[in-house]
């Protein structure tokens, strides 16, 4: 449950940014809030990605089900704060965010122990379905808060946040009464400045990397952008910094050590290479669904979060098929073959994703994301007990962070990297089609140029968030009121921003799809190479 309720609520405000950003007042095509929007998503992810490994060291020193409870109680009180925002524009906006960054911090406590505690608890005959379990719940709960955001948006964008406080206030009650130490703690000493220099490097760098997103000095990303150039740099030698203090002190918060056994190594690399393919995928299929293929069929903006969420759940369907079932059958059979061949689908499946068109029939769509799913949920569960079923049973929290860093770095990257693939293939064929289908409908060269040069990540966001831009943008210079009634009509009817951008999006898509594919071939690779090892019997203990 706390695995579940930590992974929906990473996401499911993803889809229900709409109806947050009408609630508090938000216009998000202006050019200054493109930043909250990216914080709102972003901050969740960020935090995750950066703590978990220190907070699993704090496990394995303090006690896993201590830092476990604790994170429940932290994540139920952010709910509560959440739900309760008073505030509107700006100040609601950072309101949000603050609180989400707490609460991903009560997230981070409850993914980084959850494994360790399973593997102290289960038997090695026992442990592949258990860890499949908890990894295809967490999962499966990325694309169930897809579905639950886009329900819970459509009845009150304050119920997105609602959802989590009770689940919250159970789960750290149950979590109180019930858990209990099984496994081995070991007292030791903070790493101040590995957390430090990990905690800065990690946080600083994929800052930079959201921030090469947005537009700058003319360009349409901010990758020449000398803050983004200098966060890219400050990160990387940050690392570099903590790599080498973790190798001269007696007791490092990251065990470096560990990468020495294959199979960690090889199915971490792989778990980030899916992970970067992963969210590259549900960022690109929210962008399809919400802002071309709904409106394309009819469906109303406002609706679109809700039928997203809808339509994507073959992918949910295929983790919780091949999750667990692919986790029972390694516990027998190894992890190894399970691992690659639900990486080689998953392959399989974007490159069918980059063949459909636009405007695609849904039956296909279906299977191809149920592919998607179970080769997702085939390589997890597996791929998840050959981890931690590698490492010493001393360092099973701490390995659980590493895992999980890899994981949540995957998502925050493969926001920088998919996005401005994107907005790069976006801003050479946008514009002139954007003036051009403007021009068509009678609108002015010199109002047509003035909307064809809207920044490409406005429009992708636009799209991302279902909304129709041409209105708004045309709306208060009069341009509408001094059109026919028919071309005024077309042009904020629910077809022709999605018709103008189709062509555009799907040169982009194929870049980005193919990217994944690699990503997923070469995961498949490092899965292949983790080779056969002996897993590390759990301590005694009642569960």
């Amino acid at each position: 449950m706390g695995v579940l309720i930590a992974s929906i609520d990473g996401s499911i405000v993803i889809i229900s940014l709409p109806a947050i950003f009408r609630g508090i007042g938000l216009d998000p095509l202006a050019p200054g809030n493109i930043g909250y929007l990216l914080w709102m998503i972003l901050g969740y992810i960020l935090v995750s990605a950066v703590l978990v490994v220190a907070l699993g060291r704090l496990g394995d020193m303090f006690g896993r089900v201590r830092m476990y409870n604790m994170g429940f109680a932290i994540f139920a009180a952010a709910s509560v704060l959440l739900s309760v925002d008073p505030f509107t524009g700006g100040s609601g906006a950072l309101w949000l965010i603050g609180f989400r960054i707490v609460q991903a911090v009560g997230g981070s406590m409850l993914t980084a122990n959850s494994a360790a505690i399973l593997t102290d608890a289960f038997p090695s005959r026992q442990r592949g379905m258990a860890l499949g379990v908890n990894q295809i719940t967490a999962l499966a709960g990325q694309f169930l808060g897809l579905l639950a955001g886009g329900l819970l948006a459509t009845i009150d964008w304050r119920a997105v946040f609602w959802v989590s406080v009770p689940i919250g206030v159970l789960g750290t009650i149950w979590s109180y009464r019930s858990l209990r130490e099984t496994g081995v703690r070991r007292p030791g000493r903070i790493d101040w400045v590995g957390n430090l220099t990990f905690t800065a490097g990690s946080g600083v760098l994929l800052a930079a990397i959201t921030y090469g997103i947005q537009p700058y000095g003319g360009h349409s990303t901010g990758w020449t952008n000398p803050i983004v150039l200098g966060g890219l740099g400050a990160g990387v030698l940050l690392l570099i910094t903590f790599c080498v203090v973790e190798t001269r002190i007696a007791e490092p918060m990251f065990r470096l050590g560990l990468f020495r056994i294959r199979a960690f190594a090889a199915g971490n690399l792989a778990a980030l290479l899916v992970s970067i393919a992963r969210g590259g995928m549900q960022f690109m299929l929210i962008i399809w669904l919400q802002g071309i293929w709904l409106p394309l069929r009819g469906y109303a903006y406002e609706d679109t979060p809700l039928w997203a969420g809808i339509f994507m759940l073959p992918l949910t369907i295929g983790f919780l098929l091949g999750g667990p079932t692919s986790g029972y059958l390694s516990d027998r059979f190894g992890a190894r073959l399970f691992a690659t061949t639900g990486l080689l689908l998953v392959a399989a499946s974007f490159v069918g994703l980059l063949m459909l068109p636009v405007n695609f029939s849904y039956p296909v769509f279906a299977a191809l994301l149920l592919v998607s799913g179970l080769g997702q949920g085939m390589f997890s569960a597996p791929n998840t007990s050959a981890i931690m079923g590698s490492v010493p049973p001393e360092q099973r929290g701490v390995a659980s962070g590493m895992r999980s860093t890899f994981q949540n770095s995957g998502t925050a990257l493969s926001i920088g990297v998919f996005f401005s693939l994107m907005i790069t293939g976006l801003a050479t064929s946008l514009p002139t089609a954007l003036e051009s289908g403007l021009r068509a409908q009678g609108v002015s060269a010199a109002a047509a140029g003035q909307v064809a040069d809207l920044p490409p990540v406005s429009t992708l966001f636009a799209t991302f968030l279902g909304e129709n831009p041409i209105g708004r943008l045309l709306g208060p210079s009069g341009v509408l009121d001094s059109l026919p009634a028919h071309n005024a009509q077309t042009l904020t009817g629910s077809t022709f921003f999605p018709e103008l951008v189709s062509s555009p999006f799907h040169n982009g898509l194929i870049t980005v799809f193919t990217l994944a594919a690699a990503m997923a071939v070469v995961g498949a690779i490092a899965s292949v190479l983790r080779g056969r090892h002996q897993r590390s019997e759990p301590t005694k203990g009642n569960a």
